[in-house]
C-alpha cells in the first residue's frame, strides 16, 4: 500500500505539472472504487484552476475554485502524469485533464477514492476521513522540540504493542510497516513492548527516527514492494536501503545475527534470532536487529 513517502512522492511529481492550470475535462472509466466516483465529476471540475496540491496523511487534497479534489491511492493506486493521446490501460479509473496533459489513477483493487469536498462543507481538516488523523511528521507540530512530548503524551496509559500503536496513524500519521520497522530499529525500541512504556528519551529517539526514516524514503522516491510508481513512471528505491524490513535470513547490518520473521498483528515483524524474547539482554532487540549505540 502506498504510504506517506509514496503519497509525498506523488504529490511532489504531479504539483508541478498541474499546479496553476484549469481543468479542461474528466473523464470517469469506471467509478466503483472504495467510495463511489461522483457522477457528475465533469461537470463540478471542468473550468476550475488547481491552486494548490497539498497532502494530509495519505490523502492527496487538490485546492480548487470551488473546494478541494481529494485523492486516495488505496492498497495499489497510481497517479501519473500522462500525454492525452496516451491510450487507456487496464484498471484504469480516472482522468483529470489540462489540455494536452492528463493525470491518470489507475487502481487495479479498486481501493483508492477520487472525491469532491466543496468549500461550503467546512474546514477541509474537518472532513471525516482527516479529522482524527494524527499529527503531521514533517510538520511543526512534531519537529525535534515537540515532538517526544507529542508521543511521550498520546502514549501514556496504551496496554498494545508500540508497533500497533504507530500503525494506527492516531499520534503520528503515515508511518506504514516498513517505516515503522524502520524506526523502531534505528530507535532501539522492541517492537512488541507496550506503547505506555515509552519514557521521554525513548519518544525523543523514535520521533527522530521517524522523521529521519520518511525524509530519507522520500529522497529516494518511496518504497515499491509491487506496484508503485511516482508521477513519472518510475519506482521508488527505498527498498534497497532498509536496515531490517523485508531481510529475513539474512545478517543484521550491525551485529551480523540471522534475521527472523514473526507476525504482529498480521503484519511483519524482524528480529535477531537471539533477540526474541522482549527483555532479552542481547544487545540487538528491535526490528530485525538493533545494536545500542554507544
Amino acid at each position: 500500500m502506498p504510504e506517506l513517502p509514496e503519497v509525498e512522492v506523488t504529490r511532489l511529481g504531479v504539483s508541478p505539472h498541474v499546479k496553476g492550470l484549469k481543468i479542461t475535462n474528466a473523464i470517469v472509466h469506471d467509478g466503483r472504487l472504495r467510495w463511489p466516483v461522483p457522477k457528475n465529476l465533469k461537470k463540478i471540475l471542468l473550468g476550475q484552476m488547481v491552486h494548490d496540491v497539498r497532502r494530509r496523511g495519505k490523502y492527496l487534497l487538490f485546492v480548487l475554485d470551488d473546494g478541494h479534489l481529494l485523492i486516495h491511492l488505496g492498497m495499489t493506486g497510481v497517479l501519473r502524469v500522462i500525454d492525452v493521446a496516451e491510450p487507456p490501460k487496464p484498471h484504469d479509473r480516472v482522468e483529470i485533464l489540462f489540455g494536452d496533459v492528463a493525470l491518470r489513477l489507475n487502481d487495479p483493487r479498486k481501493f483508492g477514492a477520487v472525491l469532491w469536498v466543496p468549500f461550503s462543507d467546512g474546514e477541509i481538516e474537518n472532513h471525516p476521513l482527516l479529522a482524527k488523523l494524527g499529527v503531521e511528521p514533517l510538520s511543526k507540530e512534531f519537529s525535534e522540540t515537540r515532538a517526544p512530548q507529542v508521543l511521550y503524551s498520546h502514549a501514556r496509559g496504551k496496554t498494545v504493542a508500540v508497533k500497533q500503536w504507530l500503525l494506527s496513524g492516531s499520534a503520528v500519521v503515515g508511518v506504514g510497516n516498513i517505516y515503522c520497522s524502520e524506526s523502531l530499529f534505528e530507535a532501539g525500541i522492541h517492537p512488541q513492548m507496550q506503547a505506555g512504556r515509552l519514557t521521554l528519551p525513548k519518544a525523543k529517539r523514535l520521533a527522530d527516527a521517524i522523521r529521519a526514516v520518511l525524509r530519507k524514503a522520500i529522497r529516494k522516491g518511496g518504497s515499491s514492494l509491487r506496484d508503485f510508481v511516482n508521477a513519472q513512471g518510475e519506482p521508488g528505491h527505498f527498498m534497497m536501503h532498509t536496515h531490517v524490513y523485508d531481510r529475513a535470513g539474512l545478517p543484521c547490518h550491525v551485529c551480523g545475527s540471522t534475521i527472523k520473521q514473526i507476525v504482529q498483528g498480521q503484519r511483519s515483524t524482524y528480529l535477531d534470532r537471539k533477540s526474541t524474547r522482549l527483555n532479552s539482554s542481547h544487545r540487538c532487540i528491535s526490528y530485525a536487529v538493533f545494536c545500542l549505540k554507544k
